[in-house]
């Protein structure tokens, strides 16, 4: 398992850690219309899942503005960005901010996407950062745990691996 800190502090992740070759599990999340959506709704296209903690900080605006940016250079493959925060917030933050490319999705209700994909924080209740890319039948092309939650993850990396499946 994957082992991280926050704030420089150790933290329990809770679920099992999910690598390179894997299927992707599956796991029932929030749209901002409060539309559920799991694992089979994005599948079909390959996938970026971009994980933060929560949306108003600010690693997890630039996180995400950054993956907005470089989605537009991705053909089919659908960003997504996965946390705890509120549908009702991540669709004001995405309003205020001008983000289009990326579709927000909330794991607040029952932490499934955390649990299943190991990046749920425990102590807090949030989600941990983290990268994963999908290729269009769910099998997981690229993870990264980022170590410290406070840091960026490896942008250049994942982007990489999302352009690998662009056909």
């Amino acid at each position: 398992m994957a082992s991280i800190t926050f704030k420089g502090n150790p933290v329990t992740l809770v679920g099992s850690e999910v690598k390179v070759g894997d299927q992707a599990p599956d796991f029932t999340v929030l749209s901002n219309s409060l539309e559920e959506v799991t694992l089979q709704d994005i599948k079909g296209k390959p996938a970026v899942i971009s994980v933060i903690p929560s949306i108003d900080t600010g690693v997890c605006d630039a996180q995400t503005r950054r993956f907005n940016e470089e989605a537009a250079g991705l053909g089919s493959v659908k960003v997504y960005t996965i946390s705890a925060d509120l549908p009702f917030a991540q669709a004001r933050w995405c309003g205020a901010n001008g983000i289009e490319n990326v579709e927000t999705l909330s794991d607040h209700r029952e932490m499934s996407f955390g649990e299943a994909f190991g990046v749920y924080i425990k102590e807090l209740r949030l989600l941990a950062r983290a990268v994963f890319v999908l290729d269009e039948n769910g099998k997981v092309v690229y993870t990264e745990y980022v170590s410290e939650a406070t840091n960026h993850p490896d942008y250049d990396k994942a982007i990489e691996a999302a352009k690998s499946l662009v056909k």
